[in-house]
């Protein structure tokens, strides 16, 4: 199955969108005109940064919650809700602690009146099929990591799916476990030992999604959609460390960094810009590793990834951070340091927090406005509540509380300003305070 078999479609989205409710009861869009076609006897893989929309438009196209324009199909019917040739596999196991193996792969099956002695039945089987024989009364504390996931596909696959939904069902795995779980599904899938005639799989890790999938679709962010599509038709099981493969995860790399909202120019981000989710320690490590040897100012991506051993959806917050720092840039699935990003690299550690600070409060429009207030008021203090309240005209709640935690962080690394977590107060540091006080009071005293 490294190619479809036929052209026809299981699963089908046309100009879907999704809107969710703030509680102040604005609109966010989270999708927007997504298209998207699963045929018969393909894998696809679905990338993007985290808070895209990848797990809503998989709740979507499973019917667990409805889209609020556009249409959704499954065998050229229209979805209303929940369709039984359509199973999902989640990150976090989701299994029931209080049953054992053989009860939580029945659950599904006895939600849809199937016989017991048919449940039974089937269940072992799929037991079986996954490599779990032997553990049907084991319960979940008594299994590793890596037998809780595949109760969770074992699950699945006793429905009998068309399609299989898989949320990131690696990424809570230990490397070595994730790879030997995704070389039997993968098994599973080409010797046609499963119903299964179509999967699609969301995945933050680039390598990954090139070693399973037929097609990957690039997501984009606020609103999500499909922006880039790549076609594997390298023949499975597919040799990592072969130029061709690794040409593919080159171009993946690529369209992922590529015009990525607020990765440009940091002139081009406002107040609404969702700093990416990533501290100071973090931005600096790479920062540090890109300035030495091997690399010496210049990686490839992938090169990067395997050289830090960090997840890519990490690592894609670190490049934006640099990026709309200044510090660094991206092209073409590379990723440079920039005059700037050199001179932090050689600086001592005072000479870095005056650079990061000046950076920050010229590329990111949220800290220089708290820097701004904060100068203004004759305290030099301000409620986060302030901050918050603008925040919220541009995203959620949660998302903006997320926005200015992050931004705090940056900012009390580079001493732009200081946060009372017990008040909820943002003031100057102290040493400017003090000065600030005491020329008043030479002020006064003239």
């Amino acid at each position: 199955m490294s190619a479809p078999k036929t052209s026809t479609a299981l699963l089908e989205l046309k100009g879907v969108k999704k809107t969710f409710r703030t509680p102040d009861r604005k609109e966010r869009t989270v999708l927007e005109g997504v298209d998207f076609r699963l045929a018969e006897g393909e894998i696809v893989a679905l990338l993007g940064k985290s808070g895209s929309g990848k797990s809503t438009l998989l709740r979507i196209m499973a019917g667990l919650i409805r889209p609020n324009g556009g249409e959704v199909s499954y065998r050229n019917q229209l979805m209303s809700g929940p369709a039984r040739g359509i199973a999902m596999v989640f990150q976090s196991f989701a299994l029931f602690p209080w049953l054992t193996v053989q009860e939580n792969v029945e659950l599904g099956l006895q939600a849809q009146g199937v016989p017991h002695a048919e449940c039974e039945e089937r269940a072992q089987e799929a037991i079986e099929l996954i490599g779990l024989g032997g553990f049907e009364g084991a319960y979940p504390k008594e299994l590793s990591g890596g037998m809780r996931q595949r109760v969770g596909f074992a699950r699945a696959l006793v429905m009998r799916p068309d399609i299989m939904l898989l949320d990131e069902p690696f990424s809570a795995l230990d490397v070595l476990t994730s790879e030997n779980l995704r070389a039997d599904l993968l098994e599973l899938w080409d010797e046609e030992r499963i119903p299964t005639k179509g999967i699609l799989l969301v995945s933050h890790n680039i390598e990954e999604a090139v070693s399973m999938a037929d097609r990957i679709l690039v997501f984009s962010s606020d609103p999500g959609r499909v922006r880039a599509e790549v076609a594997i038709t390298l023949p499975r099981p597919r040799d990592t460390d072969s130029q061709a493969f690794r040409q593919i995860v080159d171009e993946v790399y690529g369209l992922m960094t590529a015009n990525v909202r607020g990765g440009a120019s940091a002139e081009q981000v406002g107040m609404g810009y969702r700093i990416p989710d990533t501290g100071p320690d973090d931005i600096i490590n790479i920062l540090d590793t890109l300035a030495e040897p091997p690399f010496k100012g210049r990686a490839d991506l992938p090169a990067l990834a395997e050289y830090t051993e960090q997840p890519d959806d990490n690592l894609f917050h670190i490049y934006e951070a640099l990026r709309v720092l200044g510090l660094a840039r991206l092209e073409s699935g590379d990723i440079f340091l920039t005059p700037a990003g050199r001179a932090f690299a050689d600086a001592d550690a005072e000479q870095r927090k005056l650079i990061f600070a000046d950076h920050l409060l010229r590329f990111i429009p949220l800290a220089a406005r708290i820097r701004r207030v904060l100068d203004e008021r004759k305290d030099h203090r301000a409620p986060e509540d302030r901050f918050l309240q603008e925040l919220q005209d541009y995203m959620t709640e949660d998302e903006a509380s997320r926005v200015l935690e992050v931004t705090i962080d940056w900012a009390r690394y580079a001493e732009v300003f200081e946060y009372n977590y017990t008040s909820g107060v943002l003031m100057l540091p102290e040493d400017e305070e003090e000065e600030d006080s005491a020329g008043d009071s030479l002020a006064q005293a003239e």
